[in-house]
Protein backbone atom coordinates (compact mmCIF):
# COMPACT_ATOMS: atom_id res chain seq x y z
CA UNK A 1 0.00 0.00 0.00
CA UNK A 2 0.87 3.13 -0.64
CA UNK A 3 1.32 5.98 2.03
CA UNK A 4 -1.61 8.00 2.60
CA UNK A 5 -2.34 11.42 4.05
CA UNK A 6 -4.63 12.00 6.56
CA UNK A 7 -7.46 12.23 5.03
CA UNK A 8 -7.39 9.10 3.65
CA UNK A 9 -6.50 7.35 6.85
CA UNK A 10 -9.52 8.51 8.05
CA UNK A 11 -11.89 7.64 5.54
CA UNK A 12 -10.37 4.20 5.40
CA UNK A 13 -10.66 4.08 9.16
CA UNK A 14 -14.19 5.10 9.41
CA UNK A 15 -13.21 8.23 11.52
CA UNK A 16 -12.87 12.09 10.92
CA UNK A 17 -9.71 13.73 10.68
CA UNK A 18 -9.89 15.66 13.81
CA UNK A 19 -10.61 12.33 15.19
CA UNK A 20 -7.55 11.49 13.73
CA UNK A 21 -5.51 14.22 15.25
CA UNK A 22 -7.00 13.34 18.42
CA UNK A 23 -5.74 10.52 18.48
CA UNK A 24 -2.38 11.55 17.55
CA UNK A 25 -2.19 14.35 20.42
CA UNK A 26 -3.33 11.49 22.86
CA UNK A 27 -0.34 9.22 22.12
CA UNK A 28 -2.64 6.56 20.46
CA UNK A 29 -1.30 7.20 16.78
CA UNK A 30 1.93 8.20 15.42
CA UNK A 31 2.46 8.96 11.26
CA UNK A 32 4.73 6.89 10.06
CA UNK A 33 6.62 9.83 8.17
CA UNK A 34 6.08 13.35 7.71
CA UNK A 35 7.14 15.08 4.23
CA UNK A 36 9.37 17.84 4.26
CA UNK A 37 6.08 20.03 4.10
CA UNK A 38 4.50 18.78 7.55
CA UNK A 39 1.82 16.51 5.73
CA UNK A 40 1.54 13.19 8.44
CA UNK A 41 1.86 9.78 6.26
CA UNK A 42 0.29 6.46 7.89
CA UNK A 43 0.94 2.79 6.73
CA UNK A 44 -1.01 -0.05 6.93
CA UNK A 45 -0.02 -0.33 10.62
CA UNK A 46 -1.16 2.68 11.13
CA UNK A 47 -4.74 1.73 9.43
CA UNK A 48 -4.85 -1.16 11.64
CA UNK A 49 -3.87 0.75 14.45
CA UNK A 50 -6.97 3.17 13.68
CA UNK A 51 -9.22 0.10 13.37
CA UNK A 52 -8.41 -1.34 17.05
CA UNK A 53 -9.12 2.07 18.63
CA UNK A 54 -12.31 2.00 17.40
CA UNK A 55 -13.20 -1.23 17.77
CA UNK A 56 -12.05 -1.03 21.41
CA UNK A 57 -14.05 2.04 21.81
CA UNK A 58 -17.31 0.35 20.88
CA UNK A 59 -16.63 -2.54 23.05
CA UNK A 60 -16.70 0.81 25.71
CA UNK A 61 -13.12 1.20 26.44
CA UNK A 62 -11.92 4.56 27.16
CA UNK A 63 -8.73 5.90 25.54
CA UNK A 64 -7.12 5.68 28.41
CA UNK A 65 -7.83 1.70 28.70
CA UNK A 66 -7.26 1.61 25.05
CA UNK A 67 -3.50 2.78 25.37
CA UNK A 68 -3.36 0.42 27.74
CA UNK A 69 -4.87 -2.10 25.87
CA UNK A 70 -2.36 -1.15 22.95
CA UNK A 71 1.08 -1.49 25.26
CA UNK A 72 -0.57 -4.81 26.94
CA UNK A 73 -0.69 -5.47 23.19
CA UNK A 74 2.50 -4.10 22.23
CA UNK A 75 4.49 -6.42 25.42
CA UNK A 76 1.68 -9.68 24.28
CA UNK A 77 0.69 -10.08 27.54
CA UNK A 78 -2.51 -12.03 26.88
CA UNK A 79 -3.11 -12.42 30.62
CA UNK A 80 -3.25 -8.72 31.75
CA UNK A 81 -5.45 -8.53 28.18
CA UNK A 82 -7.81 -10.36 29.65
CA UNK A 83 -8.31 -8.95 33.35
CA UNK A 84 -8.62 -5.86 31.41
CA UNK A 85 -11.32 -7.27 29.32
CA UNK A 86 -12.84 -8.83 32.25
CA UNK A 87 -12.96 -5.59 34.42
CA UNK A 88 -14.66 -3.54 31.22
CA UNK A 89 -17.06 -6.80 31.05
CA UNK A 90 -17.82 -6.02 35.35
CA UNK A 91 -18.13 -2.84 34.36
CA UNK A 92 -20.82 -3.13 32.07
CA UNK A 93 -22.92 -5.28 34.05
CA UNK A 94 -22.72 -2.69 36.68
CA UNK A 95 -23.79 -0.49 34.29
CA UNK A 96 -26.51 -2.33 33.04
CA UNK A 97 -27.83 -3.43 36.56
CA UNK A 98 -27.86 0.80 37.14
CA UNK A 99 -29.99 1.16 33.72
CA UNK A 100 -32.71 -2.00 34.55
CA UNK A 101 -33.41 -0.24 38.00
CA UNK A 102 -34.19 3.34 36.17
CA UNK A 103 -35.48 1.24 33.85
CA UNK A 104 -38.11 -0.67 36.37
CA UNK A 105 -38.77 2.80 38.20
CA UNK A 106 -39.75 4.45 35.27
CA UNK A 107 -42.28 1.87 34.40
CA UNK A 108 -43.85 1.95 37.29
CA UNK A 109 -44.15 5.60 37.84
CA UNK A 110 -45.41 5.41 34.16
CA UNK A 111 -48.16 2.76 35.11
CA UNK A 112 -49.03 4.20 38.10
CA UNK A 113 -49.98 7.69 35.96
CA UNK A 114 -53.30 7.85 34.45
CA UNK A 115 -51.96 10.30 32.43
CA UNK A 116 -54.72 12.94 33.18
CA UNK A 117 -56.04 14.93 36.39
CA UNK A 118 -54.35 17.45 38.46
CA UNK A 119 -50.61 17.87 38.82
CA UNK A 120 -50.58 17.49 42.34
CA UNK A 121 -51.72 14.34 41.84
CA UNK A 122 -49.44 12.96 39.27
CA UNK A 123 -47.69 9.93 40.86
CA UNK A 124 -44.24 10.91 38.22
CA UNK A 125 -44.21 14.66 39.50
CA UNK A 126 -44.50 13.53 43.11
CA UNK A 127 -41.79 10.79 42.89
CA UNK A 128 -39.68 13.84 41.15
CA UNK A 129 -40.36 16.37 44.19
CA UNK A 130 -40.13 14.13 47.44
CA UNK A 131 -37.56 14.83 49.41
CA UNK A 132 -34.96 12.02 50.52
CA UNK A 133 -35.66 10.43 54.05
CA UNK A 134 -32.06 10.61 55.58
Amino acid sequence: MDALGIGQLAKRGGVGIDTVRYYERNGLLTPRTRLPSGYRRYGELELARLRFIRRAQALGFTLKEVKELLSLSAQRDVGRVKRSAQAKLLDVEARMAALQRVRDGLAKLIEACPGHGRAADCPILQALTVEDEK
